[in-house]
């Protein structure tokens, strides 16, 4: 079965998660100079991530890394679909909701 359409969505959403990582990584400096935002990663250990940043674009890196690997799969099934998905899911939420608290 063919995923093209699955894939070109995916590769849409890392796009704009890489967009939102570099705004929100900007406002997350300020806050940094103005003496808050004292956290040392965004994501528990438990999300699913090997990178532990106190800044989005790692985050969205090490999936479009996945991703690109992923892409040379041959017979690429639905499974090794799903856990770059949630995590993406997980990144664009966390990415909204601190832009929420931001304002």
């Amino acid at each position: 079965m063919s995923y093209q359409k699955v894939l070109e969505q995916i590769h849409q959403n890392l796009q704009l998660a890489y967009r939102k990582a570099i705004d929100l990584d900007n406002q997350l400096d300020g806050l940094k100079q103005e003496g808050k935002g004292k956290f040392s990663q965004i994501f528990k250990e438990d999300m699913g991530f090997v990178t532990k940043s106190n800044r989005f674009k790692p985050y969205v890196l090490e999936l479009v890394e996945e991703f690109d690997s992923l892409k040379q799969t041959p017979n690429l099934a639905e499974s090794d679909i799903t856990d770059i998905v949630a995590r993406l899911g997980v990144i664009l939420q966390m990415q909204q909701a601190f832009k929420q608290q931001v304002k």
